[in-house]
């Protein structure tokens, strides 16, 4: 897929309005509209308040090109308005094809493979009884260096956790060398008894 050159549609005009009052105000709006419709009396326009653009589609490409040419940069509302030709932008097709045949059977479940394709089985997991034999032999708290050091590789430890039990115990000695923090009391405000009368 690539991109095609912008294709101009010269019966359209773009304009950039920095005052959003066209929007919401019909007298504005109609101003507005006036100053186009002296060009091509049968000129429709398109509002897009988000992007703060008007479309003004013309019934002919020479209205319109003559329009920019008069309007472009001039004054309105005090802010000075921009005008463009409308620009359409075609990506490769304008609807999206199917994928090509070569490709389809990647799609779960396939539609239809291609000839000569099967299912491939999955391989059976390999079991390392040496690794599984290492394993077994560690136990809690231990260190067991697999690999040594050389001048250009650090060496490779393997620290074994502790059992939960231990871990409680130790947990639980910690707690009870730390002091239990004191609650200090809030003082009552001063009492001053209120005459009734």
């Amino acid at each position: 897929m690539h991109f095609r050159n912008f294709d101009y549609t010269f019966g359209s005009l773009i304009a950039c309005v920095a005052n959003n009052k066209i929007f919401v105000q019909p007298e504005i709006r109609t101003r507005f509209e006036a100053l186009f419709r002296a060009h091509d009396k049968d000129v429709t326009f398109q509002y897009f308040k988000s992007f703060k653009r008007i479309r003004i589609n013309f019934s002919n490409p020479l209205l319109a090109a003559d329009a920019k040419i008069r309007l472009n940069k001039t004054e309105f509302l005090g802010k000075e308005l921009k005008l463009f030709f409308a620009q359409s932008l075609h990506i490769g097709r304008s609807h999206l094809a199917p994928p090509d045949p070569e490709k389809q059977f990647l799609i779960s479940p396939p539609s239809s493979p291609p000839v000569g394709w099967r299912q491939s089985d999955d391989a059976t997991p390999a079991i390392n009884y040496d690794l599984l034999y290492a394993i077994s032999k560690l136990g809690p708290g231990d260190q067991y260096e697999l690999h040594a050091a050389t001048d250009t590789t650090p060496s490779v430890v393997v620290h074994v956790c502790e059992t939960d039990d231990e871990l409680e115990e130790q947990e639980e000695a910690e707690a009870a060398k730390k002091p239990k923090p004191k609650i200090i009391q809030t003082r009552r405000p001063d009492y001053t008894p209120s005459h009734r009368s």
